[in-house]
């Protein structure tokens, strides 16, 4: 394994990354000498004559052959907003994110002869590219360490704990939790090996909900890291109360988690943080833990979107008023489309179509709407319920209906669609774009769409 240090500048990289070498014996390499090594000329020099686009080109070159193992990489702070250096980088490392506050960092290195980057006062243009750069730290990062007001030895004792797997003892947690939360026996045993020094797992990715049996997410995921060489796993738990499940992902320290039916909501006021799409969507269905705080984001609205970017403009009816919905919605509005909101309870779809600015009505009137596009954001149709959202006498041939329900792959509504002569978009198009924005949210790697295909389970 390799130790990756990333950040910005003037939080502690180098002197975090000297101590370390020096107690393990192992070399230090730091990406920024090695590019003034190569090129004969300091950094400043380099930005001079060649500017940031041939620094980043040079940056991406020396990454791309560092060795695999062995080594504590210290980076550049802009290294990890290039998608192959993450990539490199990512590989077989146990990877920490040092940060700390603006001012201090703005403290330590107001003396820096390093060039700027913008046409912004100093102090400005470090909060200007922290605020730019956090979310893709936040992302690449196995782990998070502020290291604002603590000392360089005690962020090498973290990481050196970390490593040793004496961090967490998330077995013991589970013990506790058995009762509470339902684990199989192998993700029981994926959980004792969690963190361990020599074949452990450094991270845990889940998927939580009530039920979350049916999630396909685990063998996806799997593959993932798998085939970008992340030492993660990812498994599944059930429980009936959301706060069971948020308090073990915290004592666990787990990385990553993806929310299902129908914890969307209700974990919101638990997170640290909401990111602002998910604010408005009123939903989270992805939650990203570093340095003890979980941050909330949405990525159903994309695994809506994306499917139906051909079809913008049109008329929209949307069939449930639940987190799910209110994702659709949201995306059917990205598309400029005329949506109307049904549910079965008119006080809830109400509520949504306010939220949002559209319109209302009762399933009764779906008949009357004629609209171009369905979306089914009920669980109706779930394995093993055969019903469907809409009396299907109520479809016509032009009609192109999603419906976001996954398991099993061809609902009955589907079916029903299809028998008609409507075009269908299955569940499965949805779950594959936006499983694609959590596996970046998770590890900062960008799957293309056609390997995520390929890995589909």
């Amino acid at each position: 394994m390799r130790i990756v240090l990333i950040g910005f500048r003037g939080t502690g990289k180098t002197a975090v990354g000297r101590l370390l070498s020096k107690r393990l014996g192992i070399p230090l390499l730091d990406t920024d000498d090695l590019i003034e090594t190569r090129e004969g000329r300091s950094i400043s020099e380099i930005f001079h004559s060649g500017g940031e686009i041939y620094f980043r080109k040079i940056e991406k070159e020396v990454i791309t052959n560092l060795p695999e193992a062995g080594v504590v990489i210290s980076t550049g702070g802009g290294a990890v907003l290039d998608p192959v250096n993450v990539e490199h980088l990512r590989a077989k490392s146990f990877v920490f994110f040092l940060s700390a506050e603006p001012d201090t960092i703005i403290r330590r290195i107001q003396k820096s002869k390093r060039p700027p980057l913008t046409n912004l006062p100093f102090p400005e243009e470090v909060r200007h590219l922290l605020e730019i750069r956090r979310l893709e730290y936040l992302k690449v990062a196995d782990y998070c360490l502020d290291t604002t007001r603590t000392e360089v030895s005690a962020i090498a004792d973290t990481v050196q704990k970390i490593l040793e797997g004496k961090n967490i003892s998330c077995e013991q947690v589970s013990k506790e939790y058995q009762e509470k939360i339902a684990l199989s026996s192998e993700d029981l045993a994926v959980l004792s090996q969690e963190n361990t020094p020599n074949g452990g797992y450094p991270r845990i990715c889940a998927v939580m909900g009530n039920p979350a049996s049916h999630s396909k997410s685990p063998a996806l995921f799997n593959r993932l890291f798998t085939h970008y060489r992340l030492p993660y796993k990812y498994i599944r738990m059930e429980a009936p109360e959301v706060s069971n499940l948020l308090i073990f992902a915290r004592l666990c320290d787990f990385r990553g988690l993806s929310v299902t039916l129908p914890f969307k909501q209700q974990v919101i006021p638990y997170l640290n943080e909401v990111d602002r799409t998910a604010q408005q969507i009123g939903a989270v269905n992805t939650i990203v833990q570093c340095g003890n705080l979980m941050h909330g984001f949405n990525t159903d609205w994309l695994g809506i979107q994306r499917p139906l970017v051909h079809l913008k403009g049109s008329k929209v009816a949307v069939i449930g008023a639940g987190g799910a919905a209110a994702a659709a919605v949201y995306a059917c509005l990205t598309l400029d489309m005329q949506v109307t909101i049904l549910n079965r309870t008119i006080e809830r779809g109400q509520s949504l179509a306010e939220r949002f600015g559209c319109v209302s009505a009762s399933i009764a009137e779906f008949k009357n709407l004629k609209p171009e596009v369905v979306i089914n954001a009920t669980p109706v149709g779930m394995f093993p319920d055969t019903n469907t959202p809409v009396l299907v006498e109520m479809l016509t041939q032009d009609m192109t209906i999603f419906d976001l329900v996954y398991t099993p792959p061809e609902t009955p509504f589907l079916q029903a669609a299809a028998k008609i002569g409507c075009t269908t978009i299955p569940g499965m198009e949805m779950f594959l774009h936006q499983a694609r924005e959590q596996f970046l949210l998770f590890t900062g790697i960008s799957a293309p769409e056609a390997l995520v295909r390929e890995l589909m389970p």
